[in-house]
């Protein structure tokens, strides 16, 4: 691994270029052509060598001037050091619209506060991408999984369950078709954790007969975690227990607001945001070697007046 300060390059076999100057600088540094003696009666001849290596490294500058070239067309790069950035969760939220949640829960009903706690929640773990799904008899994939959660903050007044007019066919509870149509969103999503948050207040036959159990297997496979959230007085059902504790995670009854508010901060603690490094940013660091060239050249043409070579 090379030391930060060290360049790296887009197009490091244009380098191979770099021959040619090496070759000119050895060239003029072993070239005897260039040596001329005035003969003047009764006077020793110095070596001439300090003289021979000033000039000979004014004649390597036109040399380092082309290098500099071939190195800022190579094009170098410096990579910045690497940030930490929040690990995405894909969580999809899975509310139960039937009848039964239009029962009274606090100032509203359980549908209200379900939604309430929901939107504290997406506060709470801003970063992460949400989805949201309603479900009844049958199921509307309201929202897809995105980190803009205006969509779900707007659904509310649209699926309250005391709307008049709403199909026959969201007035039951299938749970297990409803958790079969948030898995195959969440595996559609290519990175990232995957969490489905299941609120109801009902059971679903749809689970019965060890359908439970299949489908904690299926989505433990998948590695999606399944909260369940009871909004109701009465226990949990057991199949969604047995699909929650089967996929790692666990499944809560919430009589009021305060107590479905406190759930889901303990899901959100069970399921901590965790932080990765991120790839490292690379910014172009071609400026070393223009200010170099730019040095060589004035240097150049300043030298060009008179320490040069002059075979005559």
């Amino acid at each position: 691994m090379l030391p930060d300060w060290i360049p790296q390059f887009r197009y490091p076999l244009v380098l191979a270029l770099l021959v040619v100057p090496i070759a000119l600088m050895a060239w003029h540094a072993v070239r005897a052509d260039r040596r001329v003696v005035l003969p003047v009666d009764h006077v020793g001849h110095a070596s001439g060598v300090t003289l021979h290596w000033l000039l000979t490294f004014f004649q390597w500058l036109p040399a380092t001037i082309l290098a500099c070239v071939i190195l800022i067309l190579a094009g170098p790069i410096q990579f910045a050091e690497p940030e930490m950035e929040r690990s995405l969760t894909n969580i999809e939220f899975c509310v139960d619209v039937s009848g039964s949640m239009t029962a009274s829960m606090g100032e509203g009903t359980r549908y209200d506060a379900s939604m309430a706690a929901i939107n504290q929640f997406i506060d709470l773990r801003e970063g992460d991408a949400f989805g949201l799904t309603f479900f009844g008899n049958e199921v509307i994939q309201w929202t897809p999984v995105t980190r803009d959660t205006s969509a779900i903050t707007c659904s509310i007044p649209f699926m309250d369950p005391t709307r008049p007019g709403r199909p026959a066919w969201l007035g039951g509870t299938a749970i297990g078709k409803a958790l079969l149509s948030c898995r195959q969103r969440l595996l559609e999503q290519e990175s990232g954790d995957r969490m489905i948050v299941l609120v109801s207040d009902g059971q679903s036959s749809d689970l019965a007969g060890g359908n439970d159990m299949k489908l904690a297997q299926q989505f433990s496979q998948d590695g999606i975690t399944v909260f369940g959230i009871h909004v109701a007085d009465s226990d949990v059902p057991s199949t969604v227990v047995n699909i929650a504790m089967g996929t790692g995670g666990d499944a809560f009854p919430a009589g009021s607001r305060e107590s479905l508010e406190g759930i889901f901060q303990r899901i959100d603690s069970m399921k901590p945001a965790t932080m990765k490094k991120a790839l490292p940013s690379s910014t172009d660091f071609f400026q070393p070697f223009l200010y170099v060239g730019l040095a060589t050249l004035g240097l150049s043409v300043l030298a060009s007046f008179g320490l040069r070579y002059t075979p005559w």
